[in-house]
């Protein structure tokens, strides 16, 4: 399996180039040559086949011979021990709940599954790599923790000020070791700018070996595909229907690979908040940004999503595209009172970024003819978001104990405010 830049420039890469370098070097997102569907008879069985065996066959054509087939299982199963499970809310509606990993948040399985990805790479090397990633959130804690004290391997986050929630903040600024947080002036669109732009800075890759755990990154982005595999196998229903809360669209482009591998889903339905650039781009078939909005939904605060050239390369037009996904934005409003709902009627606390996906699921449903069955994924843990939940179900949330250590650490980051701010500020730490 080789990879090709989306810019069409740059040579073709095996997996393991493409997740060193990150970009390509014409700074395109990679994305594989072909995807190539899966049997029939393992989509129709999957229940006879575990989830590391499920990860095994949904991933190798990607990586190839750039790892074993041994080791790839030894990686699979250091980054999926722990459960998917699904939620039934009645109504053929069901949570598929992804925060079960340790920094409860549905970026742990691509986190782990790109450190220990590099760690393989790099056990016969002295050379050491520096991944850069911008996070609105979730992507940061996860990013820390999967990399945390991994052999040859430093870590630089960028977070936006004053826009991500303090536990959040607390998990991307108390590792140290081998972590650094820089916290920017600006919104995560304007984070991920810097990433891209030191992607394309020769200096910086020169001396730091620069690569990126962002979805950008193809390690970060093709695992989320286990997650559709999982649900199909648990839920075993037919006219399945799968809402993402999107942000910059990895989870739901990986969904779009589980279905082109094969897997029975009918639609999917791009949930987004306030920043509604594909809910727009799917009324006028036109991309037009807007400046990001900051929201409650925290980890899709993103006006440029990244991902999105990644599902236009899987379909040959806009017919083609809207025929299978369809897009809504919800404000902040809406969303607590989605909390509320089901909370009053199900006993069931969602976090902001669910509440979303399961208003995108409500609304999609509602034009239906046929009977659907509905699943909207729940990202992440409700204390996360402790402040705006509490105040919308009068509810107290139950600290989960993973994360109870954070609270008496001290937070260390460094302020950054531009690009070359950025670049003053790297080149002057020893990370070495």
């Amino acid at each position: 399996m080789l990879f090709k830049s989306l810019n069409g420039i740059s040579k073709k890469v095996n997996f393991e180039t493409a997740v060193k370098k990150g970009l390509a070097d014409d700074g395109g997102l990679y994305f594989p040559e072909h995807i190539r569907p899966l049997k029939k008879d393992f989509i129709e069985n999957l229940e006879n086949y575990s989830n590391i065996d499920i990860a095994l066959t949904v991933l190798e054509q990607f990586i190839g011979d750039s790892i074993n087939k041994i080791d790839l299982r030894k990686i699979l199963s250091n980054t999926i021990d722990f459960d998917f499970p699904l939620v039934d809310l009645g109504k053929n509606i069901y949570s598929l709940e992804l925060f079960h990993g340790p920094t409860l948040a549905f970026k742990d399985v691509g986190a782990r599954f790109m450190a220990n990805c590099l760690a393989y790479f790099n056990k016969n090397s002295s050379k050491l790599n520096t991944v850069l990633v911008a996070t609105s959130g979730d992507t940061g804690a996860a990013v820390a923790n999967g990399f945390y004290k991994v052999k040859g391997t430093n870590v630089i986050i960028l977070y936006p000020k004053n826009k991500v929630s303090e536990i959040q903040e607390r998990q991307l600024t108390t590792n140290g070791n081998n972590i650094t947080a820089l916290r920017v002036k600006g919104s995560f669109d304007d984070c991920q700018k810097i990433v891209k732009n030191a992607f394309l800075d020769k200096e910086l890759n020169e001396k730091f070996n620069l690569t990126s755990a962002n979805s950008i990154n193809i390690a970060r982005w093709l695992p989320q595909s286990l997650y559709y595999f999982y649900a199909v196998k648990n839920l075993k229903k037919d006219n399945l229907v799968f809402s993402i809360p999107s942000g910059n669209f990895g989870n739901i482009c990986a969904g779009l690979i589980a279905m082109k591998l094969g897997l029975p889903i009918k639609h999917f339905i791009a949930s987004t908040n306030l920043n509604d650039t594909i809910p727009r781009y799917f009324e006028s078939q036109v991309l037009s940004p807007k400046p990001t909005i900051q929201t409650i939904s925290n980890a899709m605060d993103v006006s440029i999503p990244s991902n999105f050239i990644r599902i236009q390369e899987m379909f040959e037009n806009f017919q083609d595209l809207s025929s299978v996904m369809s897009s809504y934005s919800f404000n902040d409003k809406q969303t607590l009172e989605a909390v509320k709902k089901i909370y009053n009627n199900n006993n069931y606390i969602l976090d902001p970024h669910g509440a979303v996906g399961y208003l995108g699921l409500k609304k999609h449903l509602e034009s239906c003819s046929a009977q659907k069955t509905g699943v909207f994924l729940e990202t992440a843990h409700p204390i996360k978001f402790a402040n705006d939940i509490e105040k919308s179900i009068k509810v107290k949330i139950k600290f989960p104990e993973r994360i109870n250590g954070i609270l008496s650490k001290k937070k260390k980051y460094y302020n950054i405010v531009s690009y070359n701010n950025f670049k003053t500020k790297i080149m002057s730490m020893d990370f070495y």
